[in-house]
């Protein structure tokens, strides 16, 4: 599946995302080594810190269906119901749980430009100096 095409999943994740204080909705399409795809938004809570990010709902809803594997994930996002045009990058904590379950140097993350394109990062370079399993050995 080629970015352009994983980002518009993420926009048809980001049509769920519930978010009634801050309209600030996010969509993450997640795609596993053997092609399956999972959607995430994120969800609010008035109390605002069970609240979880769209990127973690995707990883955690294909963790619990016994996935393990995974190639990439796209994630967009702003105020409001239309294409925002604004760069929507993983919060550290969603890069954490990326860290636990996908080699850094080759899980790819695809954030749109805000320019109608598209920009593809490694989570090495998004997370650099990640702690992660391999550090428990």
């Amino acid at each position: 599946m080629d970015e352009r095409e994983l980002i518009e999943h993420a926009y048809r994740a980001r049509e769920y995302a519930y978010t009634p204080y801050s309209d600030f909705r996010v969509g993450a399409a997640l795609l596993t080594k053997s092609g399956k795809l999972y959607y995430g938004c994120n969800i609010e809570s008035a109390s605002y810190t069970p609240t979880n990010c769209a990127e973690r709902t995707a990883f955690f809803k294909a963790v619990s269906e016994g996935e393990r594997e995974f190639e990439g994930i796209a994630i967009v996002g702003g105020k409001g119901t239309g294409r925002s045009g604004n760069v929507c990058a993983p919060c550290g904590v969603c890069r954490q749980v990326m860290q636990e379950f996908c080699r850094p140097d080759e899980f790819y993350i695809v954030l749109e430009d805000g320019k109608g394109g598209w920009n593809k990062y490694l989570l090495k370079e998004l997370l650099p100096l990640g702690f992660g399993p391999e550090n428990l050995r």
